[in-house]
């Protein structure tokens, strides 16, 4: 059994357990929501939904599949059966020492029946792959291109599985065969066109009407499709920095990959020394950065206050970062040389909103510069590691 490695989010939950009865967490498949449970609440009585004799116990009798001797219980997976959440309210209104540890990958299943039945009695969190920090000292001698290609699933760190047989296995189960039957997708082929698509544009301006154009489906299929790697935690959105100005601000959004693995094994990626010369190695070191802080967010308990910056000009900045009433500047860049020109964003950006600008920084793969123009220059790792205070 491989030794369990500790999230950065145990401790919200613990904090939350003095106020809640009831702890929902969400996050992709198998990025380690039932492991961090069972090792925080080691007392609790586990019960997945996936085992069909729970399952078939809990429609019976479901009184009887949620009682337990020591007043604590993990439901894993219980956007399956979404009737249990009547009668966990029902409970907890009546015995207020009882705990109850929800879990579940369908964020648009469970979400929506938590908030309806259970507001004010569960404190909602979600859960992604490893954060940087959280692996600190199993990535130090790790290549840049190594972390790209495999990603940071739970199983790849703990020596569980290997990227070459876990993302293939991941796409074909779950996104390939799970989501295509959640809504009800008939054409195999178009829809694997539509993940490989995706995964190309990392990093660009969404349009739905381009991919429709190119897969033969509408716009609206797009968006459907779109929607349903969102609600699974496959992708995120990026939304655009705006303000109610007349300057000529881009408005769509960008799409980025809640992990680099599997966009890489999308993208047909196979090592990580063809990670080092594929045109998109780039985005999807763009990605890990990106991914990173909304990681940090998730992991304090609180929603991402992340954007991008474009003008119609084609000025742009990869992420900003609300910082109370101001904005910190990012830079990402996946070259390990500096270059000036890496600032030309940043700079664009502090000239028309110099009120709004914060802290300035470019990020990027090689070693740390000091500041120039009052941007720090710092390799990723020291960013996260060192540096940043969110």
């Amino acid at each position: 059994m491989s030794e369990y490695i500790h999230r950065l989010l145990e401790k919200e939950i613990l904090e939350a357990t003095r106020y809640f009865s009831v702890i929902t967490l969400t996050g992709p498949r198998q990025s380690g929501k039932s492991t961090l449970l069972k090792n925080l609440f080691p007392n609790a009585l586990y019960r997945s939904l996936e085992d069909p004799d729970n399952r078939k116990l809990a429609v019976n009798d479901p009184r009887g599949f949620l009682k337990s001797d020591t007043d604590e219980l993990i439901i894993d997976e219980v956007q399956k059966l979404p009737e249990l959440l009547s009668y966990i309210q029902g409970i907890v209104d009546e015995k207020k020492n009882i705990k109850f540890y929800l879990s579940g990958s369908s964020n648009f299943a469970l979400l929506k029946n938590v908030s309806q039945t259970l507001a004010g009695r569960t404190a909602l969190f979600e859960l992604l792959p490893f954060a940087l920090e959280e692996i600190e000292t199993l990535i130090k001698d790790k290549e840049t291109d190594n972390l790209l290609y495999s990603g940071f699933y739970p199983v790849i760190w703990t020596g569980e599985n290997v990227p070459k047989f876990y993302y293939p296995n991941y796409v074909k189960t779950y996104l390939e065969r799970d989501l295509r039957d959640l809504i009800g997708i008939k054409d195999l082929d178009t829809y694997q066109r539509f993940l490989t698509l995706t995964a190309a544009r990392i990093g660009s301006i969404f349009k739905d009407s381009e991919l429709s154009n190119e897969l033969g489906i509408s716009a609206n299929t797009v968006k459907a499709w779109l929607s349903t790697l969102q609600a699974s935690y496959v992708v995120f959105n990026l939304k655009p920095f705006f303000t109610n100005t007349k300057k000529r601000l881009i408005k769509s959004l960008k799409v980025y990959f809640t992990d680099s693995g599997i966009a890489s094994w999308l993208l047909d990626i196979d090592s990580p020394s063809q990670m080092n010369i594929d045109k998109m190695r780039g985005h999807l070191f763009e990605n890990m950065i990106i991914c990173n802080v909304q990681k940090y967010f998730l992991n304090e308990g609180k929603q991402p206050a992340i954007y991008f910056y474009r003008d119609s000009n084609g000025n742009e900045v990869d992420l900003l970062i609300k910082n109370k009433e101001k904005y910190d500047l990012v830079e990402i860049k996946s070259s390990e040389t500096f270059n000036t020109e890496f600032l030309k964003g940043i700079m664009s950006f502090e000239k028309e909103f110099p009120d709004l600008t914060g802290r300035k920084y470019i990020i990027y793969n090689g070693e740390d510069k000091g500041e120039i123009n009052g941007v720090k220059i710092l390799n990723y790792q020291s960013f996260f590691f060192k540096s940043y205070n969110f």
